[in-house]
């Protein structure tokens, strides 16, 4: 059998999600292989948005995390996760949800990110107002031009921060997301001319008042650029279930497939094209098709989708029938797992348990 096929597939209906737990493990161990050391590591949770496999990330020796929802960061709170950087701007009730979190898990050490005074002053005026303190970093805008302020501009936040009792700064955020060239070289020279930024604000921060300052830096494509700087995290998130855009635009980087879906075929249309459901409410619709690609049909090429079918175009259907099951890799896995109410888990060749994606939801209790 090829490895990722189910014995009792029969048992599991379409679509599914299915992960791989022995591939996890393998793609952790890289990882850690590629960092050097576990404390270099602060791998992003978004990706998997399981208790089960972040359990898997802490049972490698991995003690840092980081999340982008509240949610998240409450999953990882309820697996008494060490150290969890909650990696987005807590505007808003965030704030507020996010010291339930603080006061509900006192076992986790909570940070977050800020960009602006006013985000600051909100965050410091609810913890203080509950006696507590929160660390946070400075979200840096190295070229991602998503969030994040200039490093040229963040020397005073830093310095109007420090004046605010019940906030404090530890560090440096730079995502670098933007960096996925699939030439190495190429991807570390970028990533020199944006870390360069952040080391020059890291040292004038440290010249000012001599607190040291941590930097997270590094997604999936990027954190390899990162592994020589000494004293830096890195937060790659798809590396543990690995994708097809991933696995093409980063050849280089040596993670494997851990989690696939799962179809079937529920209609032949004609001799060159069959529906199975796979529909937009099953596979990330973000990319233009093919969304997915079957590894025991590989010649198949998407061609229509909507909301539960997905038309597939191949040489010939008459060696195909309805029911009959593919085994698909998303180009995006991180929004299709959200998709997914649990995961089925697959263990030499069979279904054995699910794990339920507890954090899909924006709210698990808090």
């Amino acid at each position: 059998m090829e490895w990722y096929e189910i014995k009792n597939i029969e048992t599991v209906d379409s679509p599914a999600l299915l992960i791989y737990p022995d591939r996890v493990k393998e793609n952790i161990r890289l990882l850690i292989e590629m960092a050097g050391s576990v404390a270099a590591l602060r791998p992003h949770v978004k990706t998997n948005k399981m208790s089960e496999a972040c359990q898997l990330l802490l049972d490698a020796g991995i003690t840092k995390f980081k999340c982008a929802t509240i949610a998240e960061a409450e999953m990882l709170g309820t697996i008494q996760a060490p150290d969890v950087l909650l990696a987005y701007q807590p505007v808003g009730p965030k704030a507020l949800r996010l010291l339930r979190l603080v006061q509900m898990f006192p076992e986790t050490k909570y940070a977050a990110l800020i960009d602006n005074m006013d985000i600051a002053f909100h965050i410091a005026k609810t913890f203080a107002a509950a006696n507590k303190k929160l660390d946070l970093y400075i979200d840096l805008n190295t070229g991602m031009n998503r969030s994040g302020i200039k490093p040229e501009n963040a020397f005073e936040l830093y310095q109007s921060c420090s004046e605010l009792k019940s906030i404090q700064i530890v560090g440096l955020h730079a995502y670098d997301g933007h960096i996925r060239d699939t030439d190495l070289e190429e991807r570390k020279r970028k990533s020199d001319e944006g870390f360069e930024k952040v080391e020059t604000l890291k040292n004038s921060i440290e010249a000012f008042d001599g607190r040291k300052m941590k930097i997270v830096v590094g997604g999936s494509p990027s954190f390899p650029t990162h592994t020589h700087r000494k004293g830096v995290e890195y937060s790659p998130g798809t590396f543990i279930f690995w994708d097809w855009g991933y696995k093409h635009i980063v050849p280089d980087e040596p993670f494997e497939y851990a989690a696939l879906l799962m179809t079937r075929i529920n209609s032949i249309i004609d001799e060159k094209t069959f529906c199975c459901d796979l529909g937009h409410k099953a596979v990330a619709a973000e990319n233009p098709l093919p969304r997915v690609h079957f590894l025991n049909a590989p010649n198949a090429v998407p061609k229509a989708q909507s909301e539960e079918h997905l038309s597939v175009s191949v040489d010939d259907t008459s060696i195909y029938k309805v029911g009959d099951v593919l085994y698909g890799v998303p180009v995006h896995i991180c929004p299709t797992v959200a998709l997914y109410a649990e995961a089925n888990i697959v263990e030499d060749h069979s279904v054995t348990k699910q794990w339920k994606v507890i954090a899909r939801d924006r709210k698990i209790t808090v």
